[in-house]
């Protein structure tokens, strides 16, 4: 998508209006994984240069259109203002007076936050009077949320409407390896698919069965596979109406989608449970898949050295209980070893990466999952849509 970014507007003397991507874990008061914050650094740093005056606004969790106080932005702020070493001011509201007046008392070089976006229902709903008294605020719209992209709402597509509408730093990077490297990857191009279950990517998929040379499958989803092929799963998790969904894949793929060729199964599902490693079809009464196996990582590893672009969406198994994770952090290394060109997007992907601190090994890290999934089904999302074309 060939939209505006920062560098097509001269943005000296201008109230700017920032959506970011600040919804990040907060536990009593303090703020947990600061990995969004740090994102959207390189677009306020260029617009404090530029000598703008930034308004920035951002959701929190689901307060469901409520003031709630545990969803509030004011340690973000704070935080913010650690990192930038300069004070930000906080505006309890986005909307009414209390934003009216904090937005017009500030100054070139300042930064205001206004309060969560979604204490108010006009949010999630594209209000266009939402979207207009935030728009009002400021001279220019700034989007870098690419977290958000996926999602109509007044605070990304309503806005744009009525001011002129660039793409920030984060997002022009999220295009161009979402989209550009993905439209025109270098082969062999293979994608790593996991996750519980195949409904949610067949999307996915389907779109990148055209594109690339191999797709290999772990998680939950690949048991569905595994179903609709004849095996026996046992207490595996299997979604029985995308079996024959799973069938059609199968079909349509000519030989792409690469599945396990064994795994580790447990007795229960739970971090202490008893496992072992089984080929396919070796599942027992009473046992489920919660990992792939050795062999499977080797053979992945194999296919992933040879690969010039790779991207990943989705763990390989329960990821959460560190017995049943060694597939997800196997694949990781594979992935990072690679020369390829590697994107990884969505949420347990990003975190085994980071996890086995490999996070300086890859070329890209996306901070949407749901958005970087939407992009990879070929989907255009609304959030960018709404830019302004170059």
């Amino acid at each position: 998508m060939n939209k505006k970014t920062l560098q097509d507007l001269d943005f000296r003397g201008k109230k700017v209006l920032i959506r970011v991507d600040f919804n990040v874990p907060i536990k009593d008061g303090d703020v947990g994984d600061d990995t969004r914050i740090r994102a959207a650094l390189p677009t306020l740093k260029y617009l404090f240069e530029q000598d703008a005056a930034l308004i920035l606004t951002s959701h929190l969790g689901r307060p469901k259109g409520e003031t709630k106080p545990e969803f509030s932005l004011a340690p973000v702020a704070k935080y913010l203002g650690d990192l930038v070493q300069a004070p930000v001011k906080f505006a309890n509201d986005c909307l009414g007076e209390v934003a009216q007046t904090a937005a017009s008392a500030l100054k070139a070089g300042e930064i205001l936050l206004l309060e969560n976006t979604r204490f108010h229902a006009g949010e999630k709903k594209n209000d266009p009077a939402m979207a207009k008294e935030l728009a009002s605020l400021a001279d220019v719209f700034v989007n870098d949320a690419f977290g958000t992209a996926h999602r109509a709402h007044a605070s990304n597509v309503g806005v744009a409407e009525h001011l002129p509408a660039v793409a920030g730093f984060l997002l022009e990077k999220e295009l161009k390896y979402l989209g550009e490297a993905i439209a025109n990857a270098e082969k062999p191009f293979v994608a790593i698919l996991g996750g519980a279950k195949v409904s949610d990517k067949i999307g996915v998929i389907t779109n990148l069965l055209e594109k690339t040379d191999q797709i290999l499958i772990g998680g939950g989803m690949a048991n569905t596979f595994f179903k609709a092929q004849g095996f026996e799963m046992a207490d595996s998790l299997v979604e029985a109406d995308a079996i024959e969904t799973a069938k059609e894949l199968l079909t349509k793929s000519s030989g792409k989608l690469q599945l396990p060729v064994d795994v580790v199964i447990a007795d229960d599902f739970t971090e202490q449970a008893q496992s072992k490693v089984v080929p396919i079809g070796d599942v027992p009464a009473g046992w489920r898949i919660l990992d792939v196996g050795p062999a499977t990582v080797a053979a992945y590893a194999d296919i992933l050295k040879s690969a010039k672009t790779i991207v990943w969406n989705g763990p390989m198994g329960v990821f959460e209980f560190p017995e049943f994770a060694k597939g997800t952090f196997g694949v990781a290394e594979a992935v990072a070893a690679s020369d390829a060109v590697s994107i990884i997007g969505g949420g347990d992907s990003v975190a085994a990466i980071k996890e086995a601190g490999l996070g300086d090994k890859v070329s890209h890290i996306s901070t949407g999952g749901g958005a970087s999934l939407e992009m990879l089904e070929g989907k255009i999302l609304p959030g960018l849509a709404a830019l302004a074309d170059k």
